[in-house]
């Protein structure tokens, strides 16, 4: 049997991170960052993809796991006839390389454990040369090289190009693997020692979640989440991933399959503000920082994501040597929306600086001169039909959400400059811009027989994204308009209490066959709505509902089906666990304050 979406847990050290099955198997890791390619692939294909797995002889899934509290240290058990063991998995902090530590330690009886290593470079396409070097083995192909210090005998097996560890346990024995990358031009680097290693681990990690303000219900959850941010983000430039995969589908076995492994600009204004309101400003700061640097440049060439050091190619193609997660194929690498136009990006950015502004994050130069140059070429552009926040491939639209951003983009220049009139612009021309875009959208973008704003200008379809109307402001909370877009949103996409972000019956904006799952991130933005609309009982209800449905370990994908009770798409999902954050702020930010 495949495993299951919510069968992994991750583990990292915010420059790259590796997904560890219950099984006791490491099947996804990118070295020496989040988009290199995978030496562990089994996730995608199976298992002469690559992985590594630790476990008793004849075992299979484990007994039980947990992270240790307010760490991303992995505890994983199994009971036997014979005893019981446990795997600590863990990724610390780089000095220099990447390195993933396995600790097995005995707790009852006797244990005979086994260790699989088959390495396997460029996403599970290339067998490495493997050799005996300083007392360890190395492994070699093309640019990648990999060490793997065991304190148990290890032996390669031809036949199967696999190393192998056979090794009894008993209470108190602790045995440590310690696989490290570099390089292969280099020499190798210091080996860690794994114990201390995992230590300062624990420490480093408890010392950083204690930063954390929120102190109301569900605050496990909350700082789970926050971890999972904090791992998700890649630590040299403060850019955040959206998700640490590629290619788990939406769809079993169907074709909507992506890569996840780069920074969205539409998720910047609810990350600033998730982190501001727990405490993380040095971490809003970093992400604030590597916005500006990634959207440097021409307006008109500003994209919807980039890479993680604000790289602007990210070429998609497809390995057709992978299977696919449970047979999902294609498996992408790469996003060819980044080609896309989205003028919903450009009100975000313009809304993450005023709040970075407002909050109080220390000033960086031509900041203003950025956000004028946005407005500058907003002025115009807006008009223009765009592909809209959710990437549709079915051709451009006058999306409603689109031109709300927009909207977002006018009224904080606006507010900026009536806040600090010592700063220059165009005052008079950016309220007139958002007074037009107002008054079209409520023309254009609003049904009055059905009393909702639809997906896009003339169009009958909705769109869960129209729930953020109340949230940025475009119209109160109380507007019959926007209640009635809340009741319509919830009625026609919802799905056993969850939301599909837009219908996928309508293949003339999808552009592609098959369906998806509900959207959690959605699902956290109808809280949020019901919230604001003085529904706040079913607010904490779905909430809760939706904390629910995150795994044994507190980790949420993109997506969820509520019929097979599965979660779907790309792990951990950085905008669901945001939605998490953001929603239990809201519910209960005054309860909750620390």
């Amino acid at each position: 049997m495949h495993p299951r979406i919510e069968d992994y847990a991750l583990i990292g050290d915010e420059q790259t991170a590796a997904l560890v099955g219950m099984d006791g198997s490491v099947d996804w890791l990118c070295l020496p960052r989040f988009d290199s390619a995978a030496c562990f692939a089994r996730l995608l294909g199976d298992e002469e993809n690559g992985h590594w797995r630790i476990a008793p002889e004849g075992a299979g899934r484990c007994t039980r796991r947990a992270y240790r509290p307010d760490t991303l240290v992995l505890d994983t058990e199994w009971e036997t006839d014979q005893g019981a063991i446990r795997v600590t998995d863990l990724m610390p902090q780089r000095d220099r390389a990447p390195d993933l530590v396995r600790i097995v330690e005995g707790l009852r009886g006797e244990v005979t454990v086994h260790s699989v290593l088959r390495l396997r470079f460029d996403y599970g396409s290339i067998v490495p040369w493997v050799r005996r070097a300083d007392g360890h083995r190395v492994a070699v192909a093309g640019p990648d090289s990999a060490w793997l210090r065991s304190e148990p005998e290890v032996r390669s097996w031809g036949e199967e190009n696999a190393t192998h560890a056979e090794f009894t346990v008993a209470p108190g024995d602790k045995v440590a693997f310690v696989l490290t990358w570099h390089p292969s031009h280099e020499p190798r680097p210091p080996l860690v020692d794994p114990f201390e290693a995992l230590r300062h681990s624990v420490a480093d990690w408890r010392a950083w979640a204690s930063r954390c303000r929120y102190e109301g219900p569900y605050r496990d959850a909350v700082v789970r989440s926050l971890i999972t941010l904090k791992a998700l983000t890649y630590a040299p430039t403060g850019g955040i991933v959206a998700a640490a995969t590629t290619s788990l589908p939406e769809e079993p076995g169907g074709v909507r399959n992506w890569d996840y492994r780069f920074c969205w600009l539409r998720d910047s204004t609810l990350t600033l503000g998730a982190l501001l309101a727990a405490g993380y400003q040095e971490e809003a700061e970093a992400w604030r920082d590597w916005l500006l640097r990634a959207v440097a440049g021409d307006p008109a060439d500003l994209q919807i994501m980039y890479g993680l050091a604000g790289e602007r190619r990210l070429p998609e193609f497809e390995l057709p040597w992978l299977s696919g997660f449970a047979g999902s194929r294609p498996v992408r690498i790469g996003n060819g929306a980044v080609k896309q136009l989205q003028l919903d990006v450009y009100g975000e950015v313009m809304d993450t600086l005023s709040l970075a502004r407002d909050a109080g994050l220390p000033a960086k130069p031509d900041v203003w001169a950025v956000e004028c140059a946005l407005m500058d070429f907003l002025t115009t552009a807006w008009r223009q039909p765009d592909e809209g926040l959710w990437e549709v491939r079915g051709g451009r639209r006058h999306f409603v959400h689109s031109k709300v951003m927009v909207w977002v983009a006018a009224d904080r220049a606006v507010r900026t400059l009536e806040r600090y009139p010592r700063l220059d612009g165009d005052l008079e021309g950016w309220r007139r811009l958002r007074e037009e875009v107002h008054r079209e959208v409520c023309e254009l973008g609003y049904d009055p027989e059905r009393n909702t704003f639809t997906q896009s200008y003339g169009s009958r379809e909705l769109d869960a994204a129209l729930l953020l109307i109340p949230r940025v402001g475009f119209l109160p909370p109380d507007d019959p308009r926007v209640l009635g877009t809340i009741d319509a949103v919830r009625k026609e996409l919802g799905h056993e209490g969850l939301l599909h972000r837009y219908s996928t019956e309508d293949t003339a904006v999808d552009g592609l066959p098959g369906g998806e799952g509900t959207f959690l991130v959605c699902s956290f933005w109808l809280a949020d709505a019901l919230h604001m609309t003085g529904r706040t009982e079913e607010a904490r209800e779905l909430f809760e509902r939706l904390v629910g449905l995150a795994n044994d370990v507190g980790l949420l994908s993109e997506e969820y089906d509520p019929v097979s009770g599965r979660q779907l798409g790309n792990v951990p999902q950085a905008f669901s666990h945001i939605g998490l954050v953001n929603t239990a702020l809201a519910l209960f930010g005054t309860e909750g304050a620390g």
